[in-house]
């Protein structure tokens, strides 16, 4: 039986793990373009004569892209599928990569940078129209972990494999490698292109949410559910809480506790790796989706604690890895639980359109988050950098709270069995 014919929950576990496997290393090479540039700032600050606000323009423009392009990639899925986007994507950042390697100008780094963004939009759109469309039900939870365990690690392989081969030849170099990188994983997603197939829109099957909207509500029905825009919500805060961490939120320990240098860059490597494994764990937990909404309750919670903890509570700066320990674990406990709630609020014929705007949430937020939070340091304010990821992470619970009870408006929705 095809693809195209087998419903989703008659895919074997061999299947559906080939499927999560290569959509999630796909994932992983978006993540892994997300830090292409920031760990070489170093060489092309000497190289170009730049200033950090320069610096910091280029990687903007890589998110603004592709926020924007991410909005409009949803459409371009549910119009041609989610297979020919995907080899688009890899190959606009494998070509972003060359140009970067070959670029001798400013202007060459930020529109190059901007076609990386190009590239970047098209994955969660993509990712989570095939992950949807493939996996049984009873292992959503664990493939969106696993698809969250990619995107981690991405980040984490970045800076390793270029710092490291920026050392042994030229950041150049190492550009150029991150271009191979993406190019062979292309190759791999086009030689077994049939792991990623989904089921033709005639033959596809209600959603688990078992409902659709009808043909006459129009393209752009899907834009007055209110729970796409709680899960849109959703994403932008949850991107400036992470952006937070990212950007300054070791520094402002530093500051507060009297972090040694050493450690700060330590405890972000702790957050992530504890967030991986919370991501992991939080497949497990919503085996039953309804448990979502209690699973993201207690994570961020958790997490808004460890942060007040760090900012406002005084300690020796041992403190400080553990509670950031603490607080990656919790916050990657709820991406699972995250994803499920966005499916719910997705109808069956408009997945790509409904994650590429959910999800342009989280290059808006992403954008936004270091000159906030730089604002704050600039000012003397580190125990506001604290304090304001705290409170963005207490809005995610009230948010994840009012996005799982939203009921669906009429629109003339269909609805089928589950």
């Amino acid at each position: 039986m095809s693809a195209r014919t087998m419903h989703p929950n008659t895919a074997t576990l061999r299947q559906d793990t080939r499927t999560i496997g290569l959509v999630s290393l796909a994932h992983s090479v978006s993540h892994f373009f997300h830090l292409i540039l920031a760990p070489l700032f170093p060489w092309i600050r000497d190289e170009f004569s730049l200033s950090y606000a320069e610096l910091g323009v280029v990687m903007s423009a890589f998110f603004v892209v592709s926020g924007i392009g991410q909005a409009l990639a949803g459409f371009v899925v549910d119009r041609f599928g989610a297979r020919p986007v995907l080899y688009a994507g890899l190959a606009l950042m494998m070509l972003a990569a060359f140009g970067l390697a070959a670029s001798h100008s400013y202007a060459a780094l930020l529109v190059f940078s901007g076609l990386a963004g190009l590239g970047n939009s098209v994955f969660h759109p993509v990712d989570f129209s095939i992950l949807n469309a493939r996996i049984d039900k009873a292992r959503l939870g664990h493939a969106y972990s696993v698809h969250g365990l990619s995107g981690s690690l991405g980040w984490a392989a970045a800076p390793l494999f270029l710092v490291g081969i920026a050392q042994a030849s030229n950041w150049r170099t190492a550009v150029f490698c991150a271009g191979l990188v993406a190019a062979v994983v292309l190759v791999l997603v086009l030689v077994f292109r049939a792991w990623l197939e989904t089921p033709a829109k005639s033959q596809a099957g209600p959603a688990p949410a078992g409902w659709a909207l009808d043909a006459k509500d129009g393209t752009f029905a899907f834009l007055k559910l209110r729970g796409v825009w709680l899960a849109f919500l959703f994403f932008l805060f949850y991107a400036i809480a992470l952006g937070g961490v990212q950007s300054f939120a070791t520094e402002a320990a530093r500051q507060l506790h009297d972090v040694p240098v050493a450690w700060a860059a330590m405890c972000l490597s702790i957050y992530m790796v504890c967030g991986a494994a919370g991501i992991l764990t939080g497949g497990f937990l919503v085996r039953d989706p309804d448990n979502a909404e209690r699973v993201i309750s207690f994570g961020f919670g958790s997490a808004a604690v460890c942060a007040l903890l760090i900012g406002l509570a005084p300690g020796p700066a041992v403190m400080v890895p553990l509670l950031m320990g603490l607080m990656g674990f919790a916050s990657g406990v709820c991406g699972p639980a995250r994803d499920l709630i966005v499916k719910r609020t997705t109808p069956a014929n408009a997945t790509g359109r409904v994650y590429g705007v959910v999800y342009s949430g989280l290059d808006i937020g992403m954008a936004l988050a270091p000159a906030l939070f730089g604002w704050m340091m600039d000012h003397q304010l580190p125990v506001w950098v604290w304090i304001g990821m705290a409170l963005f992470q207490a809005v995610l619970v009230i948010n994840a709270l009012s996005a799982g009870k939203s009921s669906r408006p009429k629109l003339g929705t269909a609805r089928g069995s589950a």
